[in-house]
């Protein structure tokens, strides 16, 4: 009896190299699939995510995108949105389109390729809750004095929210590690707000790049993850809000992932519109790595 599958296809997101940056697994056209059946597939492949285009064809001006990580689906996430616009570009469309249009849980997402780059606008930013150097030092296991007090432990959300925690220097960064349930009493507190952190230096591995990350989410079954566009997008809207730089336009290469030996780099660019208004763009590499049958 001839088997029934689903093609699917493996990139590398924020990579200028394979096997560097974040993988994604692509489905394409998973009819009949429950929710509960791609929250399944999402949980075997244990990808930061994984993704469905549930359609060959636009709809509502856009493609139907379901995003999953190993344990929930999520309304957003950036690389995802890149690595699956690129799979659609290429193996979908077989085009030269310079646009492609994502309809995902948080609205429309527009895609623009600039070879050798996708680059992704993003929703304009919320603002949330601060915390104190002294709770993130307590989870993080680090000294009060790792913490540039000059900027906001803020939480920021552009469809996904994450706190923004400011380190002074790249030891910080890589000693940082998150105390389990010492954060889940510090999430109880603040139910509504960000689940997830993007830690951050302005001393970096590779000196052509302006900072260093790293992004913890376990209550999103992420651990750790390689490159982070949807953190990143909020990265850059903290960066413009709290004047980091002292100028309302950026564009800047940031690099993640090292400590994962998944060494990334993702691009920003954007500017402060007003106090309310940001113009948010994140942008990356993205290399096919295989292709393959779901049974």
């Amino acid at each position: 009896m001839k088997k029934r599958f689903l093609p699917y296809y493996i990139v590398d997101v924020f990579a200028e190299n394979r096997y560097s940056g974040n993988q994604l697994a692509v489905f394409i056209k998973p009819t009949g699939l429950s929710d509960a059946e791609m929250q399944q597939i999402a949980h075997e492949i244990n990808y930061a995510e994984t993704t469905f285009v549930l359609s060959d064809k636009q709809e509502d001006g856009g493609y139907q995108v379901r995003i999953f990580t190993p344990v929930e689906e999520v309304p957003f996430a950036g690389h995802p949105t890149l690595g699956t616009a690129y799979v659609i570009r290429e193996i979908m469309e077989q085009s030269n389109s310079q646009t492609i249009d994502l309809n995902l849980k948080v609205g429309q997402i527009p895609v623009n390729i600039d070879e050798p780059n996708l680059w992704m606008r993003q929703i304009n930013p919320s603002f949330g809750n601060h915390l104190t150097i002294e709770t993130m030092a307590d989870v993080l296991g680090l000294n009060s004095t790792d913490f540039d007090e000059q900027f906001p432990i803020e939480a920021v959300s552009t469809g996904l929210p994450f706190y923004m925690v400011p380190l002074k220097n790249l030891a910080a960064v890589k000693k940082a590690k998150v105390d389990r349930p010492k954060w889940l009493k510090v999430l109880a507190q603040y139910p509504q707000s960000a689940k997830m952190m993007l830690v951050f230096s302005p001393e970096t591995y590779r000196p052509e790049n302006d900072l260093n990350c790293r992004m913890f989410g376990e209550e999103l079954g992420v651990i750790e993850d390689a490159a982070t566009g949807s953190a990143n997008g909020c990265f850059l809207a903290w960066l413009l809000k709290n004047n980091y730089f002292g100028k309302t336009d950026l564009t800047l290469s940031i690099e993640q992932g090292y400590e994962m030996n998944r060494p990334s780099l993702l691009l920003h660019k954007g500017k402060k519109v007003d106090a309310h208004t940001f113009d948010i763009n994140i942008g990356g590499q993205v290399q096919l790595v295989a292709e393959g049958k779901w049974y």
